[in-house]
């Protein structure tokens, strides 16, 4: 949870999070229906840490924030519409997400399917919508493809599907491996659209949200270790029933514990050529181990 010294992350998230949500409201304000009624449902709520990542990294390379919410909407469009094929029943098969009924069981398998399809194209209709060059515009399709991609996302979970019928758990470095890709390469992809937007250097942000993302990882496992289904907003335990190899079941609580608060540290001194200027992506990397949900 955000500690009573954190309000100033606690706004900034839930700024970034209602641009974000905006340039996606606007996108769908011309469409009724089923599916464009899901994708409004499959956006709502969340941290907004992604959006977020993307704002204030457009920040510390002199974007406004109005400037950058386009790629704000389009990384928590991308980000909503994996969660949302997650949770289909030939994946997760989960009843619930953000504490209410996952997309499929509010309508149906087909419009889930639909609607998490369409967040995907939406991702790229608001990048093209970008107000900075052509080429940085390519930059971030190419490089949000690949993240998102057999090379990242799509091929962590791909890793993480197969691994369920495995002969043996997976080893930590596979671990480590599988989660580079599920969800650190979205994250990655957030943080370095700033410097990508301004036609700067995005390497230390990168390093920042390589560690930060592993950090984020390690505290999900924990949180299915740990965590309240009713707060987390999701089921919990399912991996421990699942006998599924973890960070947590590798380490311990407790290691798991310290190497999620060291990539915090990492996290953070990688920011060090930014100074104060990043103190609110120093704080996003502390809550990310601190947070129940």
């Amino acid at each position: 949870m955000l500690t009573q010294t954190e309000p100033s992350l606690r706004d900034a998230l839930a700024h970034a999070r209602d641009l974000a949500q905006a340039q996606i409201e606007a996108a769908l304000a011309p469409h009724a229906g089923p599916v464009a009624e899901a994708m409004r449902y499959a956006c709502t709520g969340g941290k907004g840490l992604r959006g977020f990542l993307v704002i204030e990294s457009a920040r510390l390379h002199g974007l406004a924030p109005g400037m950058a919410a386009p790629a704000a909407g389009a990384i928590e469009a991308l980000h909503a519409y994996s969660l949302v094929h997650d949770d289909l029943p030939c994946m997760d098969d989960d009843d619930l997400r953000r504490g209410q009924p996952t997309v499929h069981r509010k309508w149906d398998e087909a419009t889930a399917v639909l609607a998490g399809d369409a967040l995907q194209t939406l991702a790229f209709e608001l990048i093209g919508h970008l107000p900075c060059s052509a080429e940085a515009r390519l930059n971030l399709m190419i490089s949000l493809a690949e993240a998102a991609g057999v090379g990242g996302m799509v091929g962590g979970q791909a890793l993480d599907i197969a691994a369920e019928t495995a002969a043996e758990p997976l080893t930590l470095a596979e671990i480590t491996r599988l989660q580079a890709g599920k969800t650190g390469a979205l994250i990655e992809w957030s943080a370095m659209a700033g410097p990508r937007m301004a036609g700067a250097d995005p390497t230390a942000l990168g390093q920042y949200a390589k560690h930060l993302g592993l950090a984020f990882q390690i505290a999900d496992d924990i949180l299915d270790v740990e965590g309240d289904a009713a707060t987390v907003g999701k089921a919990v335990g399912k991996d421990d029933a699942a006998g599924k190899a973890t960070f947590v079941s590798h380490l311990g609580l407790d290691g798991a514990k310290a190497r999620a608060a060291e990539l915090v540290d990492m996290a953070c001194d990688a920011l060090s050529d930014y100074g104060q200027e990043a103190q609110s992506l120093r704080a996003a990397a502390a809550f990310v181990i601190a947070r129940d949900s």
